[in-house]
């Protein structure tokens, strides 16, 4: 799960580079934002979330 949040983190970001280096994607850059944002956050709740599971052993 971890490998598959880095390779999309990775792959939003080079949307976001490529749309901020042709000028005529600047929505493009926006979407790859808005999905890295996204992507970034749902990954911290997850493993948050797994972290503090009851009967994980950890506390």
């Amino acid at each position: 799960m971890l490998i598959l949040l880095i390779v999309l983190l990775v792959l939003w970001l080079i949307l976001t580079v490529v749309g901020f280096a042709i000028k005529g994607l600047i929505w493009l850059a926006i979407i790859g934002v808005i999905l890295f944002v996204g992507t970034a956050a749902i990954g911290v709740v997850r493993r948050k979330a797994v972290r503090h599971r009851p009967g994980s052993g950890k506390a």
